[in-house]
C-alpha cells in the first residue's frame, strides 16, 4: 500500500497563498509620491480667501460648478482649476489644494459636473 501523499496539490496551494499575500499597492505609492510633490509646491493654503488666491495665483482656468449647500452640514464647496492644481473652497475660504494629476480622483473634474 502506498501511503505517500502527492505533493502536487500542496505545491499548488502554497503557490496560491504566495500570490494572495499582500503586495504594496501601486495606488499607495502614487499617493505618497503625490503628497511629497504637494509639500514642495507653492499651493494655496488653508484659510486663504478667494480674493487672496486670485491675487496671488491669478484667475483660475475654470471655476467649476459649486457642490453642496443643501444644509448646514453640507456647506457650499467651490472648486477652482489651475494648470497644475485644484483649490477647494468652503464658502469663500480654502479648505484644500491638490495637484491636478492622474494620481488622484481629480483627473477630469469637468466630468463630475
Amino acid at each position: 500500500m502506498n501511503t505517500r501523499i502527492s505533493s502536487l496539490p500542496l505545491i499548488a496551494l502554497l503557490a496560491a497563498i504566495g500570490f494572495a499575500a499582500p503586495q504594496p499597492a501601486r495606488a499607495d505609492n502614487l499617493l505618497i509620491h503625490r503628497v511629497q510633490q504637494e509639500k514642495g509646491m507653492d499651493l494655496p493654503s488653508r484659510g486663504m480667501s478667494m480674493a487672496q488666491v486670485e491675487r496671488k495665483y491669478g484667475a483660475p482656468q475654470r471655476k467649476l460648478s459649486p457642490r453642496g449647500g443643501d444644509s448646514a452640514r453640507h456647506p457650499v464647496i467651490n472648486r477652482w482649476e489651475y494648470a497644475s492644481f485644484i483649490v477647494y473652497f468652503e464658502h469663500d475660504h480654502v479648505i484644500h489644494s491638490v495637484l491636478n494629476t492622474p494620481a488622484g480622483n481629480n483627473t477630469n473634474p469637468a466630468a463630475v459636473n
